[in-house]
């Protein structure tokens, strides 16, 4: 055999040495690149199928989390692998998936929880709607008042002029008095909570306070808290002087005048002066105002008329009624009903804001809530304030 064939046979001889390894390394890339493929189709179909199950979860609240029901378990494998075998299990054993029975089913359904928490409704209106109110961010407030009548006199172009009297000042002290809480809650209600529990309990607070501060502007007794304007001395309105709040006699102990249940009324509008009538109100209770609507005058007409558009106030005798539940009821001796010019006669200093801190370290496990709140409250003009006062005298 010659050089040229030789040679001529090796070269043919080479790609059929080299033909099989290729195909190995082909066929094996191809293997490889499927099983990815199928494992990442794998994964995305489990991605899914996880976050649909935590979409659908809803807090439960009702059952440990260290009780799994068979069920759960069977049915969690399901859903993160496609196992069916435990779910065919339970209907080989003839038991029936039921909501009505937490063992049966019942743990699949988490309870739905209101996003709020109802609370009982309790009547916070309050003084300070009619009173004036203003912000400090002193320890107190001072109310400069001119109780007295500047005097002046007749004078000829002759005459000497003679010296007439100044009027009275008065410095009225408001000082602030500080409304605390210091609630607690555990930890794990509020991570597990399925409602908001933190802007729950501010809520609470805020209505607390403001029901706390509406009592102690009606009947304050002025120690570490606002003083109320039925807590000043009542006097005979005849005999009224400042410092004092003058009354009006119902004339019969604890009721009104038969006759003329009407008339004591009438007789408190005019006992404040001209100066106050135009921007007065009245005060009273639920129970005295059910008293008072009942009453008529001698042409068979209701004292007591309602609002005629929505948001206003009902009247008596042509003047705004203000119910605050904190005025005492109708008995005898009791200043049931107060009329005034309020914003002249009340004055409610206060810090503008309501502080709430969270302390999560002094009562552990518990986090604290401590929630403050600056107000104080005290007569500024005793001439701007009447009562009616159910006695004979």
């Amino acid at each position: 055999m010659s050089d040229t064939e030789s040679k001529s046979r090796a070269g043919r001889d080479v790609p059929c040495s080299e033909s099989p390894a290729s195909e190995v390394k082909t066929a094996l890339a191809g293997f490889i690149s499927d099983i990815n493929e199928r494992l990442e189709k794998q994964e995305e179909r489990l991605t899914m199928l996880d976050r649909k199950s935590q979409v659908s979860r809803r807090p439960a609240l009702s059952a440990s989390a260290n009780e799994t029901a068979p069920h759960q378990k069977a049915f969690s494998a399901y859903i993160r692998s496609g196992d069916d075998d435990a779910l065919r299990g339970l209907e080989l054993e003839g038991k029936a998936m039921s909501t009505a029975v937490a063992a049966d089913g019942g743990y699949l359904v988490d309870p739905q929880t209101a996003e709020t928490v109802k609370a009982v409704l309790r009547s916070t209106a309050s003084i300070r709607q009619i009173a004036n109110v203003v912000n400090v961010e002193a320890t107190a407030y001072d109310v400069l008042i001119d109780h007295g009548e500047l005097e002046t006199g007749w004078a000829d172009e002759l005459s000497a002029s003679t010296e007439t009297g100044t009027g009275q000042l008065e410095r009225i002290t408001i000082p602030l008095h500080e409304l605390s809480a210091l609630p607690k809650v555990s930890q794990r209600l509020l991570d597990d909570s399925a409602f908001e529990v933190e802007g729950w309990l501010a809520g609470r607070i805020a209505d607390k306070f403001a029901r706390a501060e509406a009592a102690s502007f009606i009947s304050g007794n002025g120690v570490n808290k606002p003083t109320g304007f039925l807590t000043k001395p009542l006097v005979a309105n005849d005999t009224w002087s400042w410092g004092n709040i003058g009354y009006v006699a119902s004339g019969v102990d604890g009721d009104f005048e038969t006759g003329g249940p009407g008339d004591s009324i009438i007789d408190l509008v005019y006992a404040l002066g001209a100066e106050y009538r135009a921007n007065a109100s009245f005060v009273m209770n639920s129970k005295t105002a059910g008293a008072v609507r009942k009453i008529k005058d001698a042409d068979g007409r209701f004292l007591w008329s309602d609002g005629l558009s929505a948001g206003e106030p009902a009247r008596l005798l042509g003047y705004p009624v203000l119910i605050a539940e904190d005025m005492p009821d109708i008995v005898t001796g009791a200043a049931a009903i107060a009329f005034g010019d309020f914003s002249a006669g009340y004055t409610v200093a206060e810090r503008p804001d309501l502080r709430i801190l969270r302390d999560p370290f002094s009562a552990k496990p518990n986090v604290l809530f401590y929630a403050t709140k600056r107000v104080g409250g005290d007569v500024s003009d005793f001439a701007a304030i009447k009562v009616l006062r159910f006695s004979a005298a």
